[in-house]
């Protein structure tokens, strides 16, 4: 070990980001290099709610999965997260999120509801008239 003019102690060989983070995991490397959410090319909106699958064969599997993943899990436990309160929560990329959240998928960790898509939404016009007719009771 080495002292790096303040900066905190240094490894040869290894990069430290900062001297209270410890070194840099870089989002490829919590992916695999992936970067699309599964074989089904799944797609996350970040809107989309995630809640954990509550299986009998959850925990079971929950020790081989990798940090983060279960980072994600313990997040999802306390409430339903959006894809975006996810990454902001667990301070990680969207991107490297929604590929974790597959790989969850997948083994059945957990379940995603998907937003209703704008065409399906009810009309503005028809949701006015509804509030009008409340307040004409």
């Amino acid at each position: 070990m080495t002292e790096d003019s303040g900066t905190g102690p240094q490894v040869r060989g290894v990069h430290w980001y900062d001297a209270d983070a410890g070194p840099l995991v870089r989002p490829y490397a919590m992916t695999g290099g992936r970067t699309k959410p599964g074989p089904s090319n799944v797609r996350f909106d970040l809107i989309a709610l995630v809640v954990v699958d509550d299986s009998p064969h959850g925990t079971a599997e929950e020790s081989l999965l990798g940090p983060e993943h279960r980072a994600l899990l313990s997040l999802c436990r306390s409430e339903t997260q959006s894809v975006a309160e996810l990454a902001a929560d667990a301070d990680l990329p969207v991107g490297v999120v929604r590929v974790l959240l597959g790989d969850l998928l997948e083994a059945g960790h957990v379940r995603v509801s998907r937003p209703v898509p704008p065409a399906q939404l009810p009309d503005e016009q028809i949701l006015r008239e509804v509030i009008d007719g409340l307040r004409a009771l």
